[in-house]
């Protein structure tokens, strides 16, 4: 959701036996790379006319991580500019939800400009069960395997934020 310019609300929800999922325990919130090892929501960002996107990953423990790239996995850099995002978690016995907030400056290239034009974004998680086995989950997937980068998962459009 996308309640108001430069903020974006994310909601993971899985429902069935949590108890078969690694959830990492909950920690600080801080910067961490590699996240996606073990079980983190993501969410990819990109205007509508650019080749250049964001990459965000939420874990179970509150870490977090940020990245830009130029183009399709290319030219990969840790985003500075991004505020740490608020995240909360709610683990139950037969449903788990992450809820991310996050708030983008105005100087970033999303978030500046027109504030009309619709953003595409990519939802996905990687699953990892207590088992070592992982599972890839995306609105969309190319079809010969995942890859969360690929245009065909950035499936979703956010309107601009409404106004009353």
């Amino acid at each position: 959701m996308r309640p108001r310019a430069g903020v974006l609300l994310f909601a993971y929800i899985i429902t069935g036996k949590v108890s078969d999922l690694a959830m990492t325990p909950l920690a600080d919130a801080a910067r961490t790379d590699e996240l996606w090892r073990h079980t983190c929501f993501e969410a990819f960002l990109r205007g509508p006319s650019s080749a250049a996107y964001y990459e965000f990953n939420f874990a179970p423990s509150r870490q977090w991580a940020a990245y830009k790239f130029n183009n399709y996995r290319s030219e990969m850099r840790v985003a500075t500019e991004i505020n740490a995002p608020r995240i909360a978690v709610e683990a139950r016995r037969e449903h788990y939800i992450l809820q991310a907030s996050l708030e983008l400056d105005g100087s970033l290239p999303l978030a500046s400009g027109d504030e009309a034009a619709s953003w595409r974004v990519g939802l996905s998680a990687v699953l990892k069960e207590t088992s070592g086995r992982q599972s890839y989950w995306a609105l969309a997937h190319p079809a010969s395997k995942p890859d969360f980068h690929h245009s065909d998962c950035f499936a979703l459009e956010v309107p601009q934020a409404w106004r009353p």
